[in-house]
């Protein structure tokens, strides 16, 4: 890697990302973590990373590029992942998706628990936890001996930082507050302590590190499968082939959610059928 003066460090906000700079951070990205970068996503790229050049006290995208194709860097790409998108997350987002998990979804599949079978829930792009925590809520309060059936929810995320935070399960008052009330008395705590999800709810969910544009390393089905926002990143031909993979990871009739602006595309229509809101099931 190029060396560069304090001068040229300090001096990084001026520093301009050249379309060749552009395109070869665009190519990682995609190749990487299949994010699509289109020439209209510069200006925010540029303005992201320049807070990473000022941070390594380097001068030059040219040398952030260095760094990247460091095979021994594997800080680095993490960082450029968290950089290039965003974690937007809250408990019970789209309630709706939430509606249709506790009286269409969850029913049959929790009586068919209680006699021994096995449910499993998958939030792809799960990011600080409250999707597959809220995931969690839903299930004990139709089910509160669920912890103790053959039932878990597997929250996934490419960036490991985010799934180290879900796994810690730590949230403020504010983030607890958005939980309907008709879940509210699941929260504990009260007078001097601080409101937590118990480990009923806690217990049921499973963390991991996973990125969507590599071969699933799963060998069981999905009864129900969220993949919310996440799509968005991607550019259609990823889209398609992470759709196609969602129903080969599904079992016969199991559910698809996506996120609000998005929409099955491509070979996927032949797999799913549309049952609402952004809402598939397979085709059996």
């Amino acid at each position: 890697m190029r060396s560069v003066s304090t001068a040229a460090s300090n001096a990084t906000e001026e520093v301009q990302l050249g379309d060749r700079e552009f395109a070869k951070i665009a190519v990682y990205a995609k190749k990487h973590f299949g994010l699509s970068l289109s020439d209209n996503k510069k200006p925010l790229v540029r303005s992201r990373l320049s807070r990473r050049l000022r941070s390594l006290q380097i001068g030059s995208f040219s040398d952030y590029l260095d760094i990247l194709d460091d095979a021994g860097s594997a800080e680095e790409p993490t960082e450029l992942l968290c950089l290039l998108t965003t974690n937007v997350t809250q408990f019970f987002r789209e309630v709706h998706h939430f509606e249709t998990l506790r009286d269409e979804v969850l029913p049959p599949l929790l009586d068919a628990a209680q006699n021994g079978k096995r449910v499993r829930i998958w939030s792809a792009g799960c990011s600080t936890g409250p999707e597959p925590y809220s995931i969690a809520i839903v299930l004990h309060a139709l089910c509160p001996n669920a912890h103790k059936l053959d039932i878990k929810v597997l929250g996934t995320d490419i960036d490991p930082v985010v799934v180290r935070q879900a796994i810690a399960a730590e949230y403020g008052p504010k983030d607890l507050a958005q939980i309907p009330k008709v879940y509210a008395n699941i929260v504990t705590g009260g007078g001097s302590l601080a409101p937590r999800l118990p480990d009923e709810v806690t217990s049921l969910v499973r963390f991991g590190t996973l990125n969507l544009i590599k071969p699933f390393p799963f060998s069981g089905k999905f009864d129900a499968i969220f993949c919310r926002n996440v799509a968005i990143y991607f550019d259609k031909e990823t889209q398609q082939d992470v759709w196609m993979a969602f129903a080969n990871a599904l079992t016969p009739d199991g559910f698809l959610f996506l996120g609000h602006s998005e929409r099955l595309s491509g070979p996927a229509l032949q797999r799913f059928r549309g049952t609402g809101i952004t809402t598939y099931q397979r085709i059996s």
